[in-house]
Parts: C-alpha cells; structure tokens; sequence
C-alpha cells in the first residue's frame, strides 16, 4: 500500500498561497514587489525553479500581468500576486484575460487605500474593484478565504476554476490573513483534487478556439503545440479574428457571462454558522468574520439568536442564498473593512426582505468582536 505523506507547518497565509499554488501546478509567477503580498513573490522565487518552473520580476505591474497571460498561452499555469495599487495597474490586461479567456490566477492580498494608502494595515475596500475593475461585460470568480488551511485550499481552487472556466480568478486575501501564522497539514498530492485545461480532441486545421461549445467553455490548446490561433482583445468569432458582426459579438459577451452563470451553483462556496434559527444574521468575509464568528458565540451566551453567513465566493455573489437567508432573519448586519461595499449587494439580494446594517472600519485596524456584538446587542433590543 502507498504511503500517505503528511506535512505539518506552521505557516503565513502567503507562505500558504505558495504551497498551494505550487500544489495545484502553478510553473510561471510574474509580479512585482508590494507589500503586503511580497512573501508570496518571495516564496515563489524559491519554490519554482526546484519544480522545473520560472519565475520573473517584471519591471512592473502591467509586465507582470502581461508574462502571466503570455505564459498561460504557451501552457504554464501562471499567478501573479499584489495589492490595490498594483491591482489597479493590472486591470487593463486582467480585461484581455478576460476577453482572450486566459486562465490565470490573480492574488490581491489587500491593505487600506486609496493610492498608497496604508501599505503595512489591512482593509476589505477592493472587493468591488474584483468584480467590476476592468470595463467592459465580463465575469468575475473571486474567493476571499479567512484562514491560512482556507488560503491553501483557495488557491487550489483559484487554480481549478481559472483552468476549468478558461478566466483570470481572483484570489483575495486581506493583510491580517495573509501575515497571521496557524499550524496547518499539507495534504497529500494524490488528494487533492487538480483541474487540467481541456485540450482540443479535433486537428489542429478544424480547431476554433473559441467556439461555441456545448459547454460554453471552448477546449484551449497551448502555443507550440501545432493549433495556431489569432489572439485578440477585439471581439472577434471562434476563429479569434476581429469582427463587428452584431449578432457574433453577441454571442460572444453572452457566452462569457453564461459561462460563469450557468455554473455557478459548483462555484459558490460559503459557510453557515447557527443560522439555523437566527434572527440576527452577521454577513462577514475574511479576517472580519473570525471576529464575528466569536462575537456570533458570545450572543449566543447572551440568549441571542445571532447567526453568521461567511462567504468564501465573493464572486459570482450568493444572492440566492442571502434572499432566503432575509427571507427568515430579522436583520442582516454587514460586517466590512471599508465604508459599505458587500453591504449594497447583500441589500440588492435581500429583495426588501429584512432590514441590513452596517458595521464599518478603514482606519487600518481590524474589526473586533466586541463591535460586532455591541452592533448585535443594539439591533436585538
């Protein structure tokens, strides 16, 4: 019988990030130093080139995005990792990625803004910049994980989805995950589940690189392999050549949201704690909703029927979830390191079901338990 390996460290969320990418395949890494996401950069200079990977800094954050996608062509998956400012530079080819259906793992670990802001603290305000910071139609999948085994096992998962989905994925850790410490187990490699890109079945002179597939989801073959194929941020048809054809370019955007969409019940993942009878519901994401699941257990000791939804999907949003959830608690209350971000789409979602609240901080501190159950104890009265 094989043996099972099982690796016990004691890691940072970024050095978690690592682990996880090289677990999941990742050979290619382009970025740039930023706090507070450099360990990630750092621990990747090391790790790849001992598994046949490259690693490069690029002279900036448009390069690096640029490597990455250019990388994921040739067959490599690829990560990059930032923060907001470097983010905001990468938007622009993040929107090729998009529109070329490049799959590439995209880490913002994020701090307090905007501009520089505060590059040494924590803050939860890119959330919306994940979703919509590229223009254009286009979709989204971002995970938020909020412990260093959820940051290895979300990068995994970042991995399987951009592969799968053939889409940039957004992998979004804030400061205090990304640089708290937690013993974690490393499992082994013949369990975890990886993802491979699906290759084309037909010759390389039938091959349309984006067609519409069954699945919505167009097989991708690697540059060198013998499929040639145009490459364009245009709209273009399944050969990849530009076109203005309206119904072709309509295809096409519907394609890419559908894509998302139609799968999007095997793409959310979140968790539930004492929802079952909750009147009170806590929404938090990441390191916020550590302190709200404690501040959840103390007003439970309280005589309080408080409850926590914490989503690991940001993106595509559970709004299914949360209706039925307002559909049941008597308030929802949105627990976020910024000034109201998460807190419109839990509104949107609630369809006028429950009333939402607001607990909001962005002075680069973290939200404590004691304000989220102080905000519980003054919506139970």
């Amino acid at each position: 019988m094989e043996k099972k390996t099982r690796v016990v460290k004691l890691l940072q969320g970024n050095e978690a990030c690592v682990e996880g990418a090289i677990a999941a395949g990742a050979r290619f890494f382009a970025g740039y130093p930023i706090t507070p996401s450099s360990e990630i950069a750092e621990g990747l200079a090391l790790r790849l080139p001992k598994v046949g990977g490259k690693f490069i800094q690029m002279e900036d954050e448009i390069g690096a995005m640029a490597a990455v996608i250019g990388a994921s062509l040739a067959g490599l998956k690829s990560i990059t990792a930032t923060s907001g400012p470097g983010f905001s530079l990468k938007a622009e080819n993040i929107g090729f990625a998009c529109m070329t259906e490049v799959p590439c793992v995209v880490v913002n670990v994020m701090r307090g803004g905007p501009s520089t802001g505060l590059p040494t603290s924590p803050g939860q305000a890119d959330v919306m910049q994940a979703r919509w910071g590229t223009h254009g139609d286009h979709p989204t999948i971002a995970l938020a994980p909020a412990s260093v085994r959820e940051v290895f096992e979300a990068t995994v998962l970042s991995f399987n989805f951009a592969e799968r989905f053939r889409m940039p994925v957004i992998l979004l850790l804030d400061e205090i995950v990304g640089h708290m410490r937690e013993k974690i187990e490393i499992p082994d490699p013949s369990q975890i589940e990886i993802f491979d890109r699906i290759k084309p079945s037909v010759p390389p002179e039938d091959y349309l690189p984006y067609e519409n597939h069954p699945s919505d989801i167009p097989p991708m073959a690697n540059f060198g392999e013998g499929y040639r194929y145009h490459v364009t941020g245009l709209n273009h048809d399944e050969r990849g050549y530009p076109t203005m054809k309206a119904p072709v370019v309509a295809a096409q955007e519907a394609r890419l949201v559908r894509k998302v969409e139609r799968y999007k019940k095997e793409i959310l993942r979140y968790e539930g704690v004492s929802l079952e009878d909750a009147e009170i519901a806590v929404f938090a994401f990441g390191s916020t909703a550590r302190s709200a699941k404690l501040a959840v257990r103390q007003a439970r000791e309280k005589g309080i029927r408080a409850g926590l939804f914490r989503p690991l999907t940001l993106w595509p949003f559970p709004g299914e979830e949360i209706e039925e959830l307002a559909s049941r608690a008597r308030c929802i209350l949105v627990a976020e390191m910024n000034l109201g971000q998460m807190v419109y789409e839990v509104e949107r979602a609630s369809h006028g079901r429950a009333p939402i609240g607001q607990i909001n901080r962005a002075d680069g501190e973290l939200i404590t338990p004691d304000q989220i159950l102080e905000r519980i104890l003054e919506v139970s009265r």
